[in-house]
């Protein structure tokens, strides 16, 4: 897999939360955050399709896109690059950086205690 772009991310997130939909569905659903014009996000699903990132039912009538790619293997790539990017790798190092510089509630820190002695950590 190769890394999405934030409008790839964008275009997936709508495919991903409709379950699949027309260029006027999608458009619509896309412009109050990105002000794309119906060209626009055709061009995005043209190069996606071409990438693999998307499929286009050509026998539905309008046509039905959507995403290609599963949204949790999406997101477990994109954390597993972060990581190796970010952090050379370190989960530890990772969660402690988030913990020094955000507030996490009692039920948080709970949850991840419960986590960490799961693991046998």
């Amino acid at each position: 897999m190769t890394k999405l772009s934030e409008r790839e991310w964008a275009v997936l997130t709508a495919l991903w939360s409709t379950g699949g939909a027309t260029l006027g569905e999608l458009s619509d659903a896309l412009r109050p955050d990105t002000g794309w014009s119906r060209n626009t996000v055709l061009t995005y699903l043209t190069r996606m399709e071409a990438k693999g990132l998307v499929t286009i039912d050509k026998e539905a009538c309008p046509h039905i896109y959507r995403a290609a790619l599963d949204r949790e293997a999406c997101q477990a790539w994109e954390r597993h690059s972060f990581l190796r990017r970010v952090y050379q790798g370190s989960a530890g190092d990772l969660v402690a950086a988030f913990l020094r510089e955000e507030h996490i509630s009692p039920e948080e820190r709970d949850r991840l205690r419960k986590l960490l002695d799961e693991m046998e950590v």
